[in-house]
């Protein structure tokens, strides 16, 4: 039996004046692409006011929170963790197993790093798992992890209390209030 299960992401790190931009848009990847909820750190009040204010906007739902204990939610996450490290496990050797834990009822906890992670949380973790073993973004990471997990089905997403909506277009840029049929 199928049970309602949780995607969290947890930024661990930001680094004030480098990190802006790079927090706040693994919020919205988390957002965009299917988690239910992220958490960010202490220090990154504007990346949380952007997601939210998005969310707002573009509808939900979802939740962002700040953090002032990364490792604490990761101690105390009662379902599996995915750490996304360039280190780990190839994701496509290990997706269907984090894929079956969660269609099973387990809560997944993806931890995306910013700066040096700590060997702890590679320890904590119940996978570490590579997007590529190769340099590049977390928020690339992120979202190519979700696509996996999600097998695309994110992308059909209902939107609820969204305020506006993008139209899909060939050419141009089209944003419109959202229609309270």
């Amino acid at each position: 039996m199928h049970t309602e299960s949780t995607v969290a992401v947890l930024r661990l790190g930001h680094r004030p004046g480098r990190d802006e931009r790079m927090t706040t848009h693994v919020g919205l990847t988390a957002r965009a692409l299917g988690a239910d909820r992220v958490w960010i750190p202490d220090n990154a009040g504007q990346s949380l006011e952007t997601v939210s204010d998005i969310t707002d906007r573009f509808g939900g739902p979802f939740e962002a929170a700040l953090t002032d204990s990364p490792k604490g939610i990761i101690r105390n996450w009662d379902g599996q963790v995915v750490h996304l490290t360039m280190y780990g496990e190839r994701v496509q050797d290990v997706e269907g197993d984090i894929r079956d834990a969660h269609a099973g009822g387990e809560d997944i906890l993806v931890v995306v790093g910013s700066e040096k992670v700590s060997f702890d949380v590679y320890e904590e973790a119940d996978w570490n798992v590579g997007v590529t073993n190769q340099p590049h973004s977390e928020v690339a990471g992120l979202a190519v992890f979700l696509d996996r997990l999600f097998e695309g089905d994110e992308l059909e997403r209902e939107w609820e209390n969204a305020e506006q909506q993008v139209l899909p277009m060939e050419t141009g840029k089209r944003v419109e209030p959202v229609d309270d049929e």
